[in-house]
């Protein structure tokens, strides 16, 4: 069995998983102990790590956070297979087969920087009429103060929670609901990190910013 262990304490965004991505493409480690001490680098690690194939376990020690995390025995002998054994085959996410994947990049909670009532307005109405891109619309990314349209009791949640219904992905930055307090407040779509987000501009086929 190869096991590995990555201490991550004190490192932002997104180093903790990018050194997990490191670790599982050069070593293809069959358990990793990860130590981290914040809730964000607990939930973007794990996340990462499940997609790897791992099951993960976590336990605190004081401020540190240790994720366990271990492969199926199935997953063991796909990673390191007999002379014999022949390679899975890929397997393809649902975005894989869309023939447009549009990604929406949102930095703020309100559109454009006139009048902050209006601008909460036009965001409200923008995130209502979305679901007319139909099936192409793939992500919607929230970073900086757009993280509050995830949150508690915000006039946009209910329209949010309308598009992950219907298959939209909704990726929350980590670092910025860390930074604004609202790791908790939180209630819908996946905490995520910049490793995420750079990866969702090179697969998508279209980017609406604002």
């Amino acid at each position: 069995m190869i096991e590995s262990k990555i201490d991550c304490k004190g490192l932002s965004c997104p180093q903790p998983v990018l050194k997990c991505k490191e670790c599982v493409d050069a070593e293809r480690p069959d358990r990793i102990e990860v130590i981290v001490d914040n809730a964000a680098a607990l939930e973007n690690v794990s996340r990462f790590l499940t997609s790897q194939g791992y099951v993960t376990t976590t336990d605190t020690i004081g401020e540190s956070i240790i994720i366990l995390a271990d492969r199926s025995e199935a997953d063991i002998r796909q990673c390191h297979p007999t002379p014999a054994a022949s390679p899975a085959p890929p397997v393809l996410s649902e975005a894989d087969d869309r023939e447009e994947r549009i990604v929406v990049f949102l930095s703020q909670d309100k559109i454009g920087s006139g009048d902050g009532e209006l601008g909460e307005k036009l965001m409200q109405n923008f995130l209502l009429t979305l679901p007319e891109l139909g099936s192409s619309l793939w992500r919607i990314i929230l970073v900086n103060s757009a993280i509050y349209l995830s949150t508690d009791e915000h006039p946009c949640l209910d329209s949010l929670v309308r598009l992950a219904e219907n298959g939209v992905e909704i990726l929350v930055c980590g670092t910025c609901l860390d930074f604004f307090g609202q790791l908790e407040a939180k209630r819908v779509g996946e905490t995520t990190n910049m490793l995420d987000v750079v990866m969702s501009f090179s697969m998508a086929s279209k980017t609406i910013q604002l």
